[in-house]
């Protein structure tokens, strides 16, 4: 008898699955990854445009993620280099965040992909491939 309850997970077979270093697939795949994540593109909006928000300001703009999840996105952010910690050595502590200026040009590139998105035509994904 086999079990079913075993979590199935996808493993890559080979190294010849991923994209060939350097090429321009291997590049798409690194900048994705490193802006993939359900909160991280929501907290880069709210940070475009040089603004700067505190924590707790950030968690009350983005209703539904946990504390645990926001410390979590920021640090990927901040690690890769597109979103800079600000720490004020003050009491009660103050610490607030911001987008480098590598971050900050993300912006026309993310305005570009939601024009995309909002110029999808309605019959757009019901086209069906017959074998």
């Amino acid at each position: 008898m086999t079990r079913t309850d075993e979590k199935v997970r996808y493993i890559r077979k080979s190294k010849s699955d991923a994209p060939a270093p350097g090429s321009g697939a291997a590049r798409v795949d690194h900048a994705l990854r490193m802006l993939e994540g359900r909160w991280k593109l929501v907290l880069l909006f709210h940070l475009f445009g040089g603004k700067v928000l505190r924590f707790s300001e950030l968690e009350r703009q983005t209703p539904g993620i946990s504390q645990k999840m926001l410390i979590q996105q920021l640090r990927q952010l901040e690690h890769d280099g597109i979103v800079r910690r600000i720490v004020y050595h003050q009491v009660p502590p103050k610490v607030e965040y911001g987008l480098t200026e590598w971050g900050q040009a993300l912006c026309p590139a993310l305005d570009a992909l939601v024009t995309w998105a909002e110029s999808k035509p309605d019959d757009a994904g019901t086209d069906t491939i017959n074998d």
